[in-house]
């Protein structure tokens, strides 16, 4: 009599297959389970060595769906040919890596950015270029606190002051707030953005798009509930987005150019 196969599970319920990866040195990936993320310098047994913007070493089984790449579920598996140690070619703003580098010492300059969560980003993929470059980048509590800051501060030739606002539109309060404290060495500039999380390219977060928000309503919370997050704790949420972001390729080129323009200004001549 002819055995039958009892799996009468749903396919839409069975794991789908997800590609496999060389695990080639420089190759940024992040482990789901403890949010890790980091570049691969090496592999050996069946596991691999990530190593994150601080210098720290992970070792992690190379198990099947083990890793995601660009916000995607993918397999490492061993290179075709074996490879040492290698430390990764770029940092995460894409900028050319130098081992062994120190941190300068701050500048006096500084850039200030509107919230915890834009500083937040901006560590996770500048930080290595800011560090190097002696850039401490420091949060408004809101665009209205920027003249008071920017008088306190007092920018000079020696010490410029670089600011990013969120959704800079022309005409508005926050840009006239922005205009009012511009001058040779201060520079202010904005990104389109509701809010810092619309430049995580959505394809990062395996969503089709950022869904829109009634005017009047807070957009966190209504992202939230549109996409089947957790309202109630946004931190939490930002925190989901901010472990997919692995580099600037996770992020929109709107935000980059601005942020790159920023550190141009305030380590430019005359503001070291």
């Amino acid at each position: 009599m002819r055995q039958y196969s009892a799996d009468l599970t749903p396919p839409w319920k069975k794991p789908q297959p997800v590609p496999e990866v060389p695990a080639d040195p420089g190759l940024v990936v992040e482990e789901p389970g403890t949010g890790f993320c980091g570049a691969v310098i090496g592999c050996e047994a069946g596991t691999v060595t990530l190593e994150d913007r601080f210098g720290k070493h992970r070792v992690f089984p190379m198990e099947p769906r083990g890793f995601l790449l660009e916000g995607r579920l993918v397999t490492l598996v061993r290179p075709s040919s074996s490879s040492g140690p290698v430390r990764p070619s770029r940092t995460a703003s894409g900028s050319v890596a130098v081992p062994g580098a120190r941190a300068r010492v701050a500048r006096a300059g500084r850039i200030y950015v509107e919230g915890r969560h834009d500083a937040e980003l901006v560590e996770k993929v500048w930080g290595d270029d800011l560090r190097i470059e002696g850039v401490v980048v420091e949060y408004l509590g809101g665009v209205d606190d920027l003249p008071s800051i920017a008088t306190e501060f007092a920018p000079g030739p020696d010490a410029r002051l670089g600011v990013l606002v969120d959704h800079l539109v022309p005409g508005s309060k926050e840009w006239r707030i922005a205009e009012s404290v511009t001058s040779e060495h201060a520079l202010v500039v904005g990104h389109p953005y509701i809010d810092i999380w619309e430049a995580v390219k959505p394809s990062s977060l395996g969503i089709e798009g950022w869904p829109r928000v009634p005017r009047g309503q807070d957009w966190k919370t209504g992202v939230c509930r549109a996409l089947g997050w957790p309202p109630e704790n946004t931190g939490a949420v930002w925190q989901a987005i901010l472990a997919r972001v692995g580099s600037y390729k996770d992020l929109e080129p709107a935000l980059l150019g601005r942020v790159e323009e920023l550190i141009d200004f305030v380590t430019g001549s005359g503001g070291a």
